[in-house]
């Protein structure tokens, strides 16, 4: 069996198991392979990067990443974009977010503090919020 990872002319990628390399030739010869997306048979391989075993003992030795510590720098970093430029308003929050919104203040980035109520309150009337991830060493 072989894998192929297969674009149509809509440019949809999607991949598909064929017997062999022959297989493929003769299906997409007769329209039989279609993209599940858009149904185009017009059907080409795409470059494909190939798939290589590792011995028990190459596995081993490379140690295992720390997802936690790498989820944790991510969150640190989209959380520092977020923040650049903003200006903190405090506990002024939810009230300079609705001044924003309505046009009683200037569109400006800001972040601060809301309570779950008044972030909900934000929402329900269509103002856009969106919590920043607080991680839990910060919280120290």
């Amino acid at each position: 069996m072989i894998r192929y990872a297969l674009t149509c002319a809509e440019a949809h990628e999607f991949e598909s198991w064929f017997k062999d390399s022959a297989a493929y030739e003769t299906q997409a010869a007769q329209g039989l392979v279609a993209c599940p997306v858009c149904g185009s048979t017009q059907v080409t391989r795409a470059l494909m990067t190939p798939a290589i075993a590792r011995h028990a003992r190459d596995v081993a030795a490379a140690p295992e990443p720390d997802r936690g510590a790498m989820m944790r720098a991510a969150v640190r970093t989209i959380r520092a974009a977020m923040l650049e430029g903003a200006e903190n308003v405090g506990p002024r929050f939810a009230e300079e977010a609705r001044a924003i919104h309505e046009g009683d203040a200037p569109a400006r980035p800001i972040h601060g503090e809301a309570s779950r109520a008044e972030a909900a309150e934000l929402i329900e009337d269509g103002v856009p919020v969106l919590p920043l991830p607080v991680l839990p060493d910060e919280r120290n």
